[in-house]
């Protein structure tokens, strides 16, 4: 590998002869200087290239397809240079068995549902992230358990000699015996067949456009076409599941899609800012008049003092018409959008905000080598942290006992993150909410 040459070396200012890539046996060399800032031809400034060493080194690693990136420049006249850019690849094309959860975090399952491994999912997904090695995604998936679900999902990344316009489809059908058909004092109510017949299916089809027109900024509309359908069962115990009464929801989803990565990390980020927006408008069909909601993600994130980092984020939703058909009607309580320390609740509601504050520190980073082609390094990264969270949801319709909608929520505790191998997370995070309640809690994502 090409050594790093000092600037006193060198003129003020130097010329990229060419870009050299190693060890990239799949991926296209095209596809990895298109993330990158420096180009062949470009003149730089002396004093600026460990700063670009740095910062394109974090581009590639936010492609997610390398274990180990190195780069460095070798000087080639006095005004001319050659960027070195050594990569070990992952393994791209791989089966990737799932266990997975039908309901919505580990505590909820292991206590709430007894942990009941006849709740959980077993599935294969035959993947490939880097398809002919454009960074195209290439997946089929079979899963059984809970839900049975197919699914088999194809996206281009560039389409175009610019590398700005991609496309992609995916279809899939879910079917389950058993769903949640109301909240009932900020739980979920259950309901299953007797009679060992389906009573949930949905069917999704769509195809979607990115615009990619510069390394910070992408762009998607998705259009979707969604068919869900419910046993008689379920509107017995709720008619208001879907719209007029209806055993079948049927509509056409546009969604636009906005992402701002100025983060060093996309999956974990510790320095920048990054911006998720969703604009979504469904046109119903059948047991859905019409909907359109905003929602938004967004995250500071920054370093005080060495190996002390500190973030805020903020995620919301805004829903037009507020009254909705109870599966459309959303609410704080599943995925991302929660308040920490109130794990063991949903809370109906069209519109809601949540601001999370962190405080960490990094006590551990070190990275393992291996003997293996496509696991040659395990890293490992650990975090302590303290943090806060505030959030608040809207409900203008009625609720079953809600007891925690049109009120300010609001929890303090301290965790611990683990950061490892193929960007996997795990938040051990200790919890007190303002119920007075306190709980040990497992997330397998980022905050």
């Amino acid at each position: 590998m090409a050594k790093y040459v000092p600037e006193r070396h060198l003129s003020k200012k130097v010329i990229v002869r060419q870009i050299v890539i190693e060890g990239n046996a799949i991926t296209r060399k095209s596809i990895i200087t298109r993330e990158m800032s420096v180009q062949e031809g470009d003149t730089l400034e002396v004093d600026s290239i460990r700063q670009l060493l740095n910062q394109n080194k974090l581009r590639l690693v936010n492609m997610s397809l390398f274990n180990d990136i190195n780069m460095n420049i070798e000087e080639v006249t006095k005004n001319k240079v050659d960027w070195h850019v050594q990569v070990k690849e992952r393994w791209y094309i791989l089966p990737k068995f799932t266990f997975e959860l039908a309901d919505r975090n580990f505590n909820t399952w292991w206590v709430q549902q007894n942990h009941d491994f006849s709740r959980a999912n077993v599935g294969v997904t035959i993947y490939d992230y880097n398809f002919r090695g454009n960074l195209e995604n290439l997946s089929a998936t079979i899963q059984l358990g809970y839900t049975q679900k197919y699914a088999l999902n194809y996206q281009i990344p560039y389409i175009d000699k610019q590398q700005k316009w991609g496309v992609g489809f995916s279809i899939s059908v879910a079917q389950s015996r058993q769903t949640y058909f109301a909240t009932d004092s900020n739980k979920l109510e259950y309901v299953t067949s007797n009679n060992n017949s389906d009573i949930l299916l949905q069917t999704e089809a769509s195809i979607n456009f990115v615009y990619r027109p510069a390394y910070a900024t992408r762009h998607r509309l998705t259009i979707t076409y969604k068919d869900y359908s419910v046993s008689d069962t379920v509107l017995q115990l709720n008619p208001l599941y879907y719209a007029d009464r209806s055993d079948r929801a049927r509509m056409v989803e546009f969604l636009y899609r906005l992402e701002l990565n100025y983060v060093d990390n996309w999956n974990y980020p510790l320095y920048g800012f990054k911006l998720v927006g969703y604009a979504v408008s469904r046109i119903g069909i059948q047991g859905l008049s019409a909907q359109n909601f905003i929602n938004i993600e967004t995250g500071v994130f920054g370093s005080p003092l060495p190996k002390w980092y500190v973030s805020c984020i903020l995620r919301g939703r805004l829903t037009t018409p507020e009254k909705q058909p109870y599966y459309f009607e959303g609410g704080l309580g599943t995925q991302t959008d929660y308040v920490r320390g109130y794990e063991y609740y949903v809370i109906d509601g069209s519109q809601y905000g949540v601001v999370r504050f962190d405080l960490k520190r990094e006590i551990f980073n070190n990275t393992y080598r291996l003997p293996l082609q496509y696991f040659t390094t395990i890293p490992l990264r650990i975090y302590p942290k303290i943090f806060a969270d505030v959030g608040y949801i809207k409900n203008n319709q009625p609720s079953y006992n809600s007891f925690l909608d049109n009120r300010v929520l609001y929890s303090i505790g301290a965790g611990v993150d683990i950061v490892t191998l193929y960007d996997l997370k795990i938040r051990l995070e200790f919890a007190y909410n303002h119920l007075a309640q306190n709980g040990l809690y497992l997330h397998l994502n980022s905050e």
